[in-house]
């Protein structure tokens, strides 16, 4: 067995184990590209070897995908996949869990009318918004781990030559995961430990706000009363651990809806429905987006924030130090599930319900009524860097330093 192939039996290992956790006599759900089915074999081996039941695994293909947004009726967009959605929510109604496999070209569908983006975005998420809840309320086990494409490695290496751009991509990949390290799984264990004792001091703290300061920032976040910040795992309804995002270096919460004054710009691009979105800028008044600009992608961040009435707010505050190992790398993956643990970072949309207590429990007006909010999109974006400097404001308006120059000040 090759190096490569060691790895990736660790990985798949890893994914199955520590990231849905399968049991003995679950369901589990893969939803993958057509170019990673060697890595994509390798988990519905080991799941099955972890006690799976039956594995499932739901197949996409970029070149279909491009195929259909460039020949496709426009009315095709508006046809939502509700086979697919209602399969998907009654395996996870009954225990199953979901493991989501990337290997996103960024570029994807550079060039495609914006319309027709938008249009399949919000068919797409109205559809699955049962599903989006499930997930935001740990009813269920969840995880994405990612795979190098040929398109998404030239993205990230064009100085290297062809042939070393998928190599560098997975050694890349393996090291933020841990695969590297000769116990993965144990390794994860002290991860994810260290995570915790930094999100159980800010609940210790309650601040009511928190005020960022960089390059292009002002910005006060006002968080719920009640608010409870999140790390790198979670506990599903049936108590059993699974961690979400493979990497993760984040503690994050909710903010309050209406609670957010001020301007942040980007420090990463977003990558977005195979699109680019950089350099930009988001204004808000009361939580609200009232403005936006951006060098590169304007309309795409436009259709983003008119998507729904929820995705003119923030969902997610989340707090990543600069000195972190995907920041150290200094590689800019283009794929929010890494640039987004190397960098503070805020989500446009839907918030987690187990952000605030007894949220688990809640329903879409309950959460509303704690100042969460909802939507059917949910998109990260980065904002962090060495220049940023976060205050942590108290009830009775004490202010203390939370980051400085991009890092943990406590």
């Amino acid at each position: 067995m090759t190096d490569l192939q060691q790895q990736l039996h660790k990985y798949a290992d890893l994914a199955v184990r520590v990231g849905v956790n399968v049991h003995k006599g679950q369901t589990l759900v893969v939803n993958a590209p057509i170019s990673s089915a060697e890595f994509v074999r390798l988990i519905v081996k080991k799941a099955y070897d972890a006690g799976a039941k039956t594995v499932k695994v739901n197949w996409n293909d970029e070149v279909v995908t491009r195929l259909q947004y460039e020949l496709a009726a426009d009315e095709a967009f508006l046809i939502p996949p509700k086979w697919y959605a209602g399969e998907l929510i009654e395996l996870v109604e009954n225990g199953a869990a979901v493991l989501s496999v990337l290997s996103e070209n960024p570029d994807l569908l550079k060039g495609i009318p914006q319309e027709r983006i938008a249009t399949s975005q919000k068919t797409r998420g109205e559809a699955l918004a049962k599903y989006r809840a499930y997930v935001q309320s740990d009813k269920f086990s969840w995880s994405i781990v990612a795979v190098p494409s040929p398109e998404w490695a030239a993205k990230v290496f064009p100085e290297l030559p062809p042939e070393e751009q998928i190599q560098s991509l997975w050694d890349a990949i393996f090291h933020t995961v841990r695969v590297d390290q000769d116990q993965p799984v144990e390794a994860w264990k002290t991860h994810l430990d260290t995570l915790e004792s930094k999100s159980k001091a800010l609940n210790a703290k309650k601040y009511a706000k928190l005020h960022y300061t960089a390059p292009g920032t002002d910005l006060t976040i006002e968080l719920p009363k009640g608010h409870i910040w999140a790390a790198g795992d979670s506990i599903n309804e049936q108590g059993h651990r699974f961690v979400a995002n493979m990497p993760t270096e984040e503690v994050f919460t909710a903010p309050l809806k209406t609670g957010v004054n001020g301007t942040v710009s980007s420090t990463k691009p977003l990558s977005y429905s195979g699109n680019i979105i950089n350099n930009f800028s988001v204004t808000f008044e009361n939580g609200r987006i009232v403005s936006v600009s951006a060098e590169q992608g304007q309309e795409v961040l436009e259709h983003l924030v008119a998507m729904d009435e929820g995705s003119h707010y923030l969902g997610e505050v989340a707090l990543v130090p600069h000195k972190s190992p995907i920041s150290e790398s200094n590689i800019l993956y283009y794929n929010t599930l890494f640039d987004e643990n190397a960098s503070n970072h805020l989500a446009i949309g839907s918030a987690y319900a187990f952000c605030i207590e007894g949220g688990k429990d809640m329903n879409k007006d309950q959460l509303a009524e704690h100042g969460l909010n909802t939507s059917i999109t949910h998109v990260d974006f980065m904002i962090g860097s060495a220049e940023m400097d976060i205050d942590g404001i108290t009830e009775d308006g004490t202010v203390e330093p939370l980051f400085r120059n991009g890092n943990w000040a406590f």
